[in-house]
C-alpha cells in the first residue's frame, strides 16, 4: 500500500459514505475541468473517474502516493500534477471546479490560491478542520467572523454542507472536519480595487479588539475617522461595509 507521512498532515478518507456524500455535492455545479487537491489514497478519485465527460487533473506533493495512484487508477494517466499545490501553475486554461479532502496544515493558505484562481474558478466543494470551515462560513457579528471570512464571501457564496467525524479518517485526526461549497457570485461586492478590499480587511482584523477607528486610522484622512462607522470592531463589519469603505481611504 502507502506509508503515512505526519510532516505533511496526512490524514486519509476511508469512510465510503463521506466519500460520496462530496462526490454528490458537485451535482449542484456546472463544470467540465475538475481539479482534486491531495489526492492521497484516493478516496475521492476513484468516484471521480467514473463522472462521464470530466477533464480531471489531481495534484498530490508526495511521490510515494502518486506512484500508488498511478499503479492503482493507470487511467489516470498524465492527470497527476506532482507538486505543492500553492506552488503550481493554473492547471486549466478554461474554468474549472476545484474539490478536496484539504490538507488541514494549509488548508486557508488553499483558500487565499482560490481566491488568486477566483476569475477561472466555476465552484468549490472542500473538506477542512471544522473551525476552519466556520471561520469561512461566519457572519458578521461572530467571534469567529475573520479575514477569511469576509475576503472568501466578498467572491463567493458559501455554504456549510455537512460535518464529519474523526473516525472516518486514518489515523484520526485530533479535530473534527466539515464540508463547504463556494459559488462565484454573480456580481462581485462593489469595492474601489481588489488591493484597497485585501489591505482594509486585513488591517481592521490585525487589531480586531480595537475599534476601527484605531485600527485603521492610517488608510483614512482624520475628517473620514469622525464617522460613526469607525467606533465599530472590525467584526461587527458586513462584506458590503468593508467594500463601501474602500472609496474614502486615502
Amino acid at each position: 500500500m502507502y506509508s503515512l507521512k505526519k510532516s505533511l498532515g496526512q490524514h486519509f478518507l476511508k469512510d465510503e459514505t463521506i466519500s460520496q456524500r462530496i462526490i454528490q455535492s458537485l451535482n449542484s455545479f456546472q463544470f467540465e475541468n475538475l481539479l482534486e487537491i491531495g489526492s492521497g489514497g484516493g478516496a475521492l478519485t476513484k468516484y471521480l473517474l467514473q463522472l462521464p465527460g470530466l477533464h480531471l487533473k489531481c495534484v498530490e506533493l508526495d511521490e510515494e502516493k502518486v506512484g500508488w495512484l498511478i499503479r492503482t487508477y493507470p487511467q489516470l494517466g498524465d492527470k497527476i500534477i506532482q507538486g505543492d499545490v500553492l506552488a503550481i501553475e493554473k492547471p486549466f486554461e478554461q474554468p474549472f471546479m476545484v474539490v478536496g479532502n484539504f490538507p488541514y496544515n494549509i488548508s486557508s493558505q488553499i483558500l487565499f490560491k482560490i481566491l488568486d484562481w477566483k476569475e477561472s474558478i466555476q465552484g468549490m466543494v472542500g473538506m477542512f478542520q471544522k473551525e476552519v470551515a466556520q471561520r469561512v462560513t461566519a457572519g458578521h457579528g461572530s467571534k469567529v467572523y475573520g479575514v477569511t471570512s469576509v475576503l472568501v464571501q466578498a467572491f463567493f457564496e458559501v455554504e456549510y454542507l455537512f460535518e464529519v467525524d474523526e473516525f472516518a479518517f486514518v489515523p484520526p485526526p485530533k479535530v473534527k472536519s466539515a464540508v463547504i461549497s463556494l459559488k462565484p457570485r454573480v456580481d462581485y461586492t462593489t469595492m474601489k480595487s481588489e488591493r484597497s478590499f485585501f489591505v482594509l480587511v486585513k488591517t481592521a482584523f490585525n487589531q480586531r479588539r480595537k475599534t476601527l477607528r484605531n485600527a485603521v486610522k492610517s488608510l483614512f484622512e482624520p475628517d473620514i475617522l469622525q464617522d460613526e462607522i469607525f467606533n465599530k470592531r472590525a467584526e461587527q463589519l458586513s462584506v458590503s461595509d468593508f467594500a463601501a469603505l474602500t472609496f474614502r481611504m486615502k
